[in-house]
């Protein structure tokens, strides 16, 4: 388990099994989440994303009590972007960009309060744990290529959806958060 540079962040790597046949690797243990603080019995969905090289989801959020979430690659290599959106967080505003493969198994825990989003870079399946239902009034977005936040996008930007396209400006929403 590494903490990375966003405040409450953590990648959990697992070691996979390798062999004749393959590998085997536990892509989720309760101990372990336990160990670093988090409520296993806390995530109540699960969900699934397939996506194109170059699609960029994101960067989402949300209001209210947040979301925290585990974000894993099971097929392909995405990689995920974090800015922090807390505003008493000592890291607010802050960004980080990590690899999501099948190779290294990866778990990348996003806490409540920050905004997510990832470009694949092959065709990729993503897999979400999270803590609470999905409430659309609560939705926050930034657009995937504001100025401020200039986010190192890896490729060119492929299929956006109509949601992230209209998505509003950190500006405002650094605004909004800090009123």
């Amino acid at each position: 388990m590494t903490r990375l540079a966003i405040e409450g962040v953590l990648l959990f790597v697992p070691v996979p099994h390798h062999d004749e046949r393959g590998f085997f690797t536990r892509t989720f243990d309760a101990a372990v989440a336990a160990e670093q603080g988090l409520d296993p019995a806390a995530f109540i969905q699960d969900s699934q994303s397939r996506s194109r090289p170059g699609t960029i989801r994101g960067m989402h959020g949300r209001s209210g009590k947040g979301e925290a979430k585990l974000v894993r690659c099971a097929r392909g290599a995405v990689l995920d972007m974090l800015v922090d959106a807390r505003p008493g967080s000592p890291t607010f505003g802050e960004q980080v960009s990590v690899l999501l493969d099948d190779e290294t198994f990866a778990h990348l825990y996003v806490p409540p309060g920050i905004l997510h989003g990832y470009q694949a870079l092959t065709e990729a399946d993503v897999c979400y744990r999270i803590d609470r239902e999905h409430d659309p009034a609560e939705d926050l977005a930034v657009r995937y290529d504001d100025p401020d936040l200039a986010l190192p996008w890896p490729l060119p930007a492929g299929a956006i959806s109509r949601r992230d396209l209209s998505a509003g400006s950190w500006a405002d929403l650094r605004a909004r958060l800090t009123a």
